[in-house]
């Protein structure tokens, strides 16, 4: 056991305080409810250091009818049942009397511990705690209580507790200053790329074509030309059954003009088929192992990177290339998600992700002519192609859900393939410094994480304040 500072002790939490739980007043007595009342704690409301109110409110008649209890202020609320014990351990000081939901437990500290140091002394073990004293229920993590109760904290001298936790939230207010900043340099960067992307797709990034082929006395390829050629590869590639159907164009009387020389084009014109994927038997899907992966929403992102190593999952050859051949993927294809919230997420196969396979929530886009994959890639990642994926999207008890006929009927902007390739290198040169900072503010706010935790492990071991 780690030495002590002169003074201070080890006292199990069952021994800090009185202990006591809360309960959920009918919700079929109107009686027992109020907009305006005692504020009635449960998990959801236990994301702040200091509980002065709560979502919902109960009345004195709940009270009185033994359907939970009263908590006084300057008690300790601890989360003892809920799927978040996985990550965390909320903890709360009251500033007022309220009242606890069953998935609380709260404690009245003795004369000996001071509620808010008792609190950060919580949070200063919430690792331990988290792994030596929760228990996975049916459906939610459990704080095992005997065990709970069980677990023992250093406890200063009540006359040196005040003074170790101003220490400890004047360095926390320092921090929360730079993480506040860091959160604010997130946001900037976030707003800076979507109107990155919306540049690029409107034809503000680099010169026009059309501008510079006049400046220099030359001729191009329109975008309308290169329409035309698309057109004739795909029907050049097409290998189905019976005549061979046109794609359709897009609508445009909505759509907003664009650049000299560009020209609208539906997805299902500047691709081959248009499909989405199926999901097999469970049977069929072997974690971490097999011979194609399966690909499911999680592996997209909102960045154009697909994420191979999230929870992957493999099907056998033959699932890969029988059942499921008409979604089988393969580098360059373009991914997004048909199935939401959120809708958005698209991400291209990389080279090295020779093949794959996709289920039934993801759509495959497969550019006709590869050179303007990367360009279309870009487009489907504006926030302009969301706005209209989510304004024509159905939705069903809170899911939104694209059609294959919305995916084909999908409008991108098409420049000249020349300003296509100028577009995209300055998109991914300005793309590159975005992702660098946002790496930097990521490794910076793990940081304070970090340090947080370090000033809390100091300070509960008698390192953060000099003794008397």
């Amino acid at each position: 056991m780690t030495h002590l500072p002169r003074g201070w002790d080890r006292i199990a939490l069952g021994k800090i305080g009185r202990w006591f739980g809360g309960g959920t007043p009918s919700k079929a007595n109107p009686a027992f409810w109020a907009d305006h009342g005692i504020p009635w704690v449960s998990p959801k409301d236990m994301k702040r250091d200091v509980i002065d109110d709560a979502e919902d409110h109960i009345t004195s008649e709940a009270v009185k009818r033994s359907a939970t209890n009263m908590v006084k202020p300057g008690s300790v609320l601890v989360v003892v049942r809920s799927g978040i014990l996985r990550h965390t351990l909320p903890v709360a000081v009251t500033s007022r009397e309220v009242a606890l939901n069953q998935d609380l437990k709260a404690v009245e500290p003795d004369a000996r511990v001071h509620p808010r140091y008792l609190a950060l002394g919580l949070k200063a073990s919430e690792r331990e705690i988290l792994q030596t004293c929760t228990k996975s229920g049916t459906t939610v993590q459990n704080l095992d209580l005997p065990v709970f109760l069980r677990f023992e904290l250093n406890i200063a001298p009540p006359e040196q507790q005040r003074d170790i936790v101003n220490e400890i939230e004047k360095q926390f207010t320092r921090l929360d200053a730079g993480v506040a900043a860091l959160r604010r340099v997130q946001s900037n960067l976030k707003r800076y790329r979507a109107s990155v992307l919306k540049s690029a797709c409107e034809g503000r990034l680099v010169p026009t074509e059309a501008s510079l082929a006049r400046a220099e006395s030359r001729p191009f390829e329109s975008a309308a030309e290169l329409l035309q050629r698309i057109l004739a590869a795909r029907r050049t590639r097409w290998s189905g059954r019976g005549k061979y159907d046109e794609p359709v164009g897009p609508e445009t009387r909505e759509l907003p003009p664009l650049p000299e020389s560009w020209t609208w084009a539906s997805a299902e014109q500047i691709c081959e088929f248009i499909t989405k994927g199926t999901t097999p038997v469970a049977s069929k899907l072997h974690p971490d192992r097999g011979d194609v992966q399966f690909l499911k929403v999680y592996n997209l992102t909102f960045s154009g990177h697909l994420d191979t190593l999230h929870k992957p999952v493999f099907v056998d050859r033959h699932t890969h290339e029988v059942e499921l051949a008409r979604s089988m993927v393969r580098s360059g294809d373009i991914l997004i998600n048909i199935v939401g919230p959120p809708l958005g997420q698209m991400s291209v196969v990389p080279e090295h992700v020779i093949e794959a396979n996709i289920n039934q929530a993801i759509a495959r886009f497969r550019v006709v002519l590869a050179p303007t994959k990367r360009f279309v890639a870009t487009c489907l990642m504006a926030d302009r192609v969301i706005r209209w994926m989510l304004r024509r999207a159905k939705t069903t008890a809170g899911q939104a859900n694209l059609t294959l006929e919305l995916c084909r009927q999908l409008p991108v902007p098409l420049p000249p393939l020349a300003e296509q390739h100028r577009i995209v290198a300055e998109l991914e040169r300005r793309l590159s410094v975005i992702d660098s900072l946002e790496a930097v503010c990521t490794t910076n706010l793990q940081r304070a994480s970090r340090l947080r935790q370090s000033i809390l492990q100091r300070a509960f071991s008698g390192g953060l304040t000099s003794s008397p």
